[in-house]
This record gives structure tokens, sequence and C-alpha cells, in this order.
């Protein structure tokens, strides 16, 4: 009986769905929309739109192309006819960022947090509204800089681990290694220690942990997962969870399939590490003082936290085990692929790595093997590789916001509309979704100069130019949008920046880094990774290393 109701139940959410659909396309192919008059390319599929090219593991040719032909603003197109607006106008990212963020007027696609809540759960990454913010206002505290003070020597103990690591395979002479894995390892063992108190890697050896091979193929196994990406989203309005499985296990793709391994291999591990902590916590923090992270750790401190808390502002076992999936997902391959292309661009500018290897070695000689956090965080020339790295390279490069209520969006500077006319503004319909593209405002030449596509660290070390100032680019870091801004700004950016600085300051004093005879192609994805051809999905980055001295 229960079976057959909700096989009926189901049946009738799939013909709402489907329902849903043809009146989507009927209103964006036979409607008019504000965005009609906007420039933009023309429409690569009247199914996918431009999403299969904006979505693509090498979109950069795309998107540059969107840059250099249309500028700040142009008009895009979605699956099913929906016009899309990309932006990376200064003034109106202000306004989606901060002026229009109180109403939520501008929140995260619904489609995509629908997908990934049904991959990682209920955390900051997926939720929106009054949830996201009581999750943001328990979390807050502990991404402090007094914090991060307490968690400096984790930083140091396992970065010296890694030192050791490498020291152990070019000892004889220089060898080629995979950076990027080992970048991985050591992200993922500091989120372990520093976020959840747990370890996951000695970082000894070449050992696999089938948690960590899980966390590495998240990323690449969604850009294999093509339609799937698409579908992600329906599939949460299909009926009760068991339902839902069954019929993603009906779909005859690999890479779905694998999809659904990782997810069962992160969850099971993750409840596991969960559940021991929370006994461990209600049990004394004298338990947990003999554990990884000795109680210090985000986990720890966001459970006595949550335990202290008033019934309303309480988060749920499940909200909690959400934020363990957002402290890995948000935090391993972000940073992990952002040190591995500081050591790229180190090894392509030999000058600039040995400038830095002089400022390292000359701190370690004056504070001793842990510098202290503040005086880690002020070395000027290691501030200026990781803020200029962080402003030509973002890890991630794209943002998606839709709109929750008719509105207007204001422009610097007039565009020029397909009619003819001048546009000042933007008109902007409930429901629309704007593609904010993070690396364009990053590099955008009318804000940074002519040398704005130009890696120069020496940048920062000068007074930036006034245009700079005069932009208000409304990032939370260093007049950029890497780190967005607002209620859904990367809470924790600072944990990125010493993670970042630490590794660097211990690596870059021991080694020598070169490039090898395997090429380095990075690959564009929801965070941008390294691999050895644009054909390829495998994160690689083979460098030659020896011994700096």
């Amino acid at each position: 009986m229960s079976f057959s109701f909700s096989l009926s139940g189901s049946l009738a959410i799939a013909a709402f769905v489907v329902a849903f659909i043809l009146w989507h396309v009927f209103r964006n192919f036979f409607t008019r929309s504000p965005f009609d008059n906007i420039p933009g390319p023309p429409s690569s599929s009247w199914i996918t739109g431009d999403t299969l090219k904006l979505f693509d593991h090498d979109a950069w040719a795309y998107t540059d192309d969107l840059i250099q032909t249309y500028g700040p603003v142009s008009k895009i197109h979605g699956v099913l006819g929906a016009r899309w607006l990309h932006v990376y106008d200064p003034r109106t990212l202000h306004a989606i960022f901060v002026k229009d963020q109180e109403k939520d007027v501008f929140t995260r696609d619904i489609a995509f947090t629908t997908g990934l809540k049904l991959l990682l759960g209920t955390g900051l990454l997926t939720t929106a509204g009054a949830e996201h913010r009581k999750q943001r206002r328990i979390l807050q505290p502990v991404f402090s800089v007094a914090h991060l003070r307490n968690m400096t020597p984790t930083f140091y103990d396992i970065t010296r681990k890694l030192r050791v690591a490498i020291e152990s395979r070019v000892r004889d002479g220089p060898q080629k290694i995979d950076m990027v894995s080992w970048m991985g390892r050591t992200a993922l063992e500091i989120i372990g220690q520093c976020g959840l108190g747990h370890s996951f890697d000695p970082l000894v050896a070449d050992a696999k942990d089938e948690y960590a091979e899980a966390v590495k193929a998240f990323l690449p196994t969604t850009l294999e997962m093509e339609f799937g990406r698409i579908l992600l989203p329906f599939i949460d309005y299909l009926g009760p969870a068991w339902f839902r499985r069954w019929l993603v296990s009906l779909i005859p793709h690999e890479s779905v399939r694998r999809m659904r391994h990782i997810v069962d291999t992160m969850y099971d591990r993750s409840k596991e590490i969960y559940e021991a902590k929370k006994a461990l916590i209600e049990s004394g923090d004298d338990a947990v003082l003999h554990q990884v992270g000795e109680g210090r750790d985000v986990m720890s401190i966001l459970l006595r936290a949550n335990m202290r808390a008033a019934e309303e502002d309480k988060l749920g076992d499940e909200e909690l085990l959400g934020q363990m999936f957002t402290f890995i997902m948000a935090g391993v391959d972000t940073t992990s692929n952002a040190m591995s292309r500081v050591l790229h661009l180190l090894a392509e500018n030999p000058a600039i790595q040995e400038k830095l290897r002089r400022e390292v070695v000359d701190a370690r000689e004056t504070y001793g093997e842990d510098i202290p956090f503040d005086d880690l965080m002020a070395l000027p020339y290691l501030d200026a590789v990781c803020r200029e790295t962080l402003r030509l390279y973002a890890p991630v490069s794209l943002s998606i916001r839709v709109c929750h209520a008719d509105t207007v969006l204001p422009l610097s500077e007039p565009i020029r509309g397909v009619d003819g006319t001048l546009i000042p503004e933007v008109a902007v319909p409930k429901g629309s979704q704007i593609v904010i593209n993070l690396r364009a405002v990053n590099t955008y030449k009318a804000i940074w100069g002519e040398d704005a596509l130009e890696w120069k660290p020496e940048r920062w070390l000068n007074p930036l130019p006034r245009s700079v100032e005069e932009a208000r680019v409304p990032g939370i870091y260093s007049h950029v949008m890497t780190f967005l801004n607002g209620s859904h700004s990367c809470i924790g950016f600072k944990f990125s920046q010493l993670e970042m600085k630490t590794v660097l300051y211990v690596l870059v004093s021991s080694f020598k880094f070169e490039l090898s005879d395997t090429k380095i192609h990075w690959n564009f994805a929801g965070v941008v990774y390294p691999a050895t051809s644009k054909d390829s999905v495998k994160p690689e980055m083979w460098m030659n290393v020896g011994l700096a001295v």
C-alpha cells in the first residue's frame, strides 16, 4: 500500500516536473525578455544553450571570447532557451553581493544548490536565507584570527611532515614529482586535523586512503557527468530518498555510478568521524584533549558551541555533518590547487622563486622554523606572491546567482544594445540567472591596467593604481572577487591564506621547483585544477624538485 502510494506520488511529481519544463520552454522561446537587447553570442543549442561550453573543463576560449568581444555585461543562453546575464562590472557586482544581500534578492542558483545538497548534505554551500545565516553565525567564531593563531602550530607540524616526505625522494638528486597530489594530501590533512580533529594521511608514504581518493575524485567526476549535472537538480523532486536512489542507479553512465560510490564513501566515513567526535565531546573535554587537534579543531569547537547555543540556534546532526562535507570540499581542492598554481608559476619564473626563497630563508634565520602567525602573514614578498596568484588565477572562476524579485542592476558605464541604443542599467526579471565572472573582474584592464593579465607580485609592493580604489570591487580580500562578498563569501578565506603561506614558507625554503618534460594544462572546472592535457580530467602536475641548497 505504502509502495503504491509512494510510486503514484512520485509519478505525480514527475508529471509536474514535465509540465514545469514545458512551461519554461514556452516562456523562454515565445516571450520577450529585457535581456533580448543585450549583446551576446548566439545560442549553441536550443536544449542546453551555452551551458556545455560554459561548464566545460576547457572553457577558457569560450569565456575569453565573452570577455573580449562583449565586455562586462553580455547575454548568454541557459537550458531550454533561458536568457542568462554574464557580468563582471564592479558596480553591478556591488549591487548583487552587497546592496541586495540583506533582502536575499540574489542567492545561489537553487538548481545548483539542490543538486549539490543531494551530494554534500545541508551545509553552508547548499543553504540560503535564514537557514544559511544561522549556520554562518555559529561557525563564524571558529574562523577568527585569534583561533587561527592557536592552530598555527598544527599547520607547521603537518607541513614539516610534507617536507620530510619530499626530502626522502630528492636526497640523492632532483626527482620528477606529482606536486598536485602532495598538495592535495597536505590540504586534506590540514583540514582533517584543524577542521575535524582527525588524521587522514601521515604523509610518510604513497599509501592510498579511500576517503582521500573519494575527495580528490569528486570534482573531476562532476565534470564527466555531462547531462547528469543538468538532470541532478530535478531528482530531488522525484519522491522519497529510496526512490531517488533507485532512479539514479538506473542511469547508464559510468561517471554517475562512480559519483554514487564517492558520495557513499564520503558520507559513511564522515558520519563515523562525526559520531566519534560527538561522543567524546559529550563525555567531557578531557577525552577530547587526548585526540588529534587536542580539541582546538573546528568541529570540536563547533560541537561545544552548538551544545551551548539557544534551542532556536542549534544545528541538527545532519546540518553538522553537512558542515564536515563543506569544510572538506570547499577547503581541500581550492587551496591545494592554488598552492599548486604558485609552485607552477615559481617554476616558470625562477628569479621570483629565488627572491621569495631569500625572504623565507631570512625569516627562518630570524624566527626559527615556526615563524609566529602575525610575522608569517606580514612577510611582504610571500604576501605579494599569494595575492597576485589569487588575483590572476582565482581557484573558482565563475559564481552563479538567481534573482528572486524584479530588480534593476546599475552599470559603471552604459552599454550599447543590439538595437543601437545606450543602456545605462539592466532590468532583471525575477527568476533570472546571473553568471558572475570572477576571473574577468580580477583581470579587468580598466581596473588593473594594461598588464592586468601578467603575473607580477611586485605590483603589491607599490601603491596600487588609483583605478583599483575607484572601482570599489566588492570583494572581501584585496580588491578582488576571489573570496566573494556578502552572506555567501568564503568563511574560511583566512584559514586558506594561512595554509598557503605555511606550506610555501616551508617548501620554498627547502626545495627548488622547475618545470619537467610533462605538460601542465589547467582545466577550467568548478575549481580550476592541473592535468597533463586538455583531454585529461585526472589531476596531475609533474615537476622537477630538488634541494634548494
